[in-house]
């Protein structure tokens, strides 16, 4: 007899701890925190005096996301460019918008993507950081936002 409530007590335990572990596996796949990894942040410095600046970073997503939107307390206004050659001549052009696909990197460097900063509010100095906002839009409508602050430097370094 005692060795029988002793098996019962032992598959309750058993069942239980099934039971716990199958939740917690739940709770973790239902809480996946959406996962934009931002590297290779800069700013590049500007002379004093000057009212146009560009920042560079690489951007990775785990899904399908697109830049809608950028803001700083450094500039009045910060738009999404490109940089392509057109008939032996550099253009740049203004973007309404910047896609990211699932697990791809999209780079904004020197001479291709990049972010333009418009009407700075002080000189960009090197050594000094600029905090940025970016604003996400999912295939939903969601918007997603996520917040960095960037070196100004001379240079990539």
């Amino acid at each position: 007899m005692h060795q029988m409530i002793n098996l019962t007590f032992i598959n309750r335990i058993f069942s239980l701890t099934t039971i716990f572990c199958f939740l917690l596996i739940i709770y973790g796949c239902s809480n996946k925190k959406e996962e934009i990894l931002i590297t290779d942040n800069w700013v590049r410095s500007t002379p004093p005096g000057e009212t146009v600046g560009a920042a560079y970073l690489t951007m990775k997503s785990n899904r399908d996301l697109t830049l809608v939107s950028i803001d700083s307390p450094a500039a009045d206004s910060i738009e999404i460019h490109s940089m392509i050659m057109e008939n032996g001549i550099m253009k740049m052009r203004q973007m309404d918008n910047l896609n990211l696909k699932a697990g791809e990197s999209v780079k904004l460097e020197p001479n291709g993507f990049h972010l333009m900063l418009f009407d700075l509010k002080h000189p960009l100095v090197s050594g000094q950081n600029v905090t940025f906002n970016l604003h996400f839009k999912d295939p939903q409508g969601k918007i997603i936002n996520e917040s960095i602050s960037s070196p100004i430097s001379d240079s990539k370094e």
